[in-house]
């Protein structure tokens, strides 16, 4: 992952890189929560990157629930 400074505005080819990046990991399974966390990068920051690129979000994760009879 790129070495980005916390806040920093991030545009440009190191943004379309950084989105790139994203997604791959997002579309191999990494949560949108836990790509935040390994680029310093807020969940909203990245939720927006994902959206820009297009990639297909998934819904909220958890443990399936049984319906109750």
């Amino acid at each position: 992952m790129a070495d980005l400074k916390k806040g920093a505005r991030i545009t440009g080819a190191a943004r379309d890189k950084l989105a790139g990046d994203l997604r791959k990991k997002y579309e191999k399974g990494a949560s949108i929560r836990a790509l935040a966390e390994s680029t310093g990068r807020s969940y909203g920051f990245v939720h927006r990157v994902l959206t820009e690129t297009g990639v297909s979000l998934r819904g909220r994760g958890g443990a399936t629930r049984a319906k109750k009879k």
